[in-house]
């Protein structure tokens, strides 16, 4: 009998890693392929596209950087994304914390009316209108500020969790020590909730930082452009260069990854609090 369930669990075990590795091979093998065709020659791409590259054709991230003027544009994606993530991270903090205390009134169907908007989708055309008429159309500082508006929806659900797992006699304390709200949540709270901090911060930026449809609803001036959009208008102009243009993907995809490699143990530690803790 025992035998015959250890037969069971080996087989049940073999089973997931199996499947386990399917997942790995379809989640990595698009990527893998675009690091490969971003160092093969475009005589080699054209000839045997799936041929491991040779010679490496590194000139293919210098050409596909100067062809595509990514400096302006990653300048561009760079203001777009710092400034909202942090404007976004600090309203969140002070939205929430209260919040999550219950110290205002209604806290629970405020609660509930934010944490509504993770289910609705970007209404482009309503905010579109309303960047017309708040002259936040076709400028860096109203692209930035029509931003804060996905970051702060997670950015509220995750710190409302987060900050339930934090005691509340460090409310009190700080009270009796005569600590202002903001320097308590700036000094106390804060560095407790550091990561909680790099999961939004993270999740922000990968949403602003890959955002394709809003620089083309809400910026029309080439200038302005983040990296995102500029190499849309590379794909248009140089639409059969493929070992350039996946070149150019993963120039714009390596700040993220990095930032993530970076933070990672922060990462997962405060998605792990937040969905876990009350």
């Amino acid at each position: 009998m025992r035998s015959s369930q250890d037969k069971l669990e080996k087989n049940w075990v073999t089973l997931l890693i199996v499947v386990g590795l399917v997942v790995v091979v379809f989640y990595f093998g698009p990527l893998l392929y675009v690091v490969n065709i971003s160092l093969q020659s475009q005589q080699q791409f054209l000839t045997h596209a799936m041929s491991i590259p040779h010679p490496f054709e590194w000139s293919n991230f210098v050409q596909a950087w100067q062809q595509a003027s990514m400096g302006a544009y990653f300048l561009n994606s760079i203001l777009y994304t710092i400034i909202p993530t942090i404007v976004a991270l600090m309203l969140s903090v002070c939205l929430a914390f209260p919040i999550s205390r219950r110290y205002i009134h209604a806290s629970r169907k405020i609660h509930a009316l934010l944490t509504s908007g993770l289910f609705f989708p970007v209404a482009y055309i309503p905010l579109f209108i309303e960047a017309r008429m708040l002259h936040l159309y076709d400028n860096r500082p109203g692209y930035m500020i029509l931003h804060l508006q996905d970051a702060m929806v997670f950015g509220f659900f995750l710190f409302v969790g987060y900050f339930r797992t934090i005691p509340r006699e460090l409310d009190e304390s700080a009270v009796i020590d005569g600590c202002n709200y903001i320097r308590y949540l700036a000094t106390i709270i804060s560095p407790l909730a550091k990561p909680a901090f790099a999961t939004m911060g993270i999740y922000a930026a990968i949403q602003i930082w890959n955002d394709l449809i809003g620089p083309v609803v809400f910026l029309a001036t080439p200038s302005l452009f983040p990296l995102s959009r500029g190499l849309f208008v590379f794909y248009g102009t140089n639409a059969g260069e493929w070992t350039l243009l996946a070149a150019g993907v993963l120039i714009a995809a390596a700040p993220l990854v990095i930032a993530f490699l970076l933070l990672q143990r922060y990462f997962i530690e405060g998605a792990t609090a937040g969905a876990l803790k009350s």
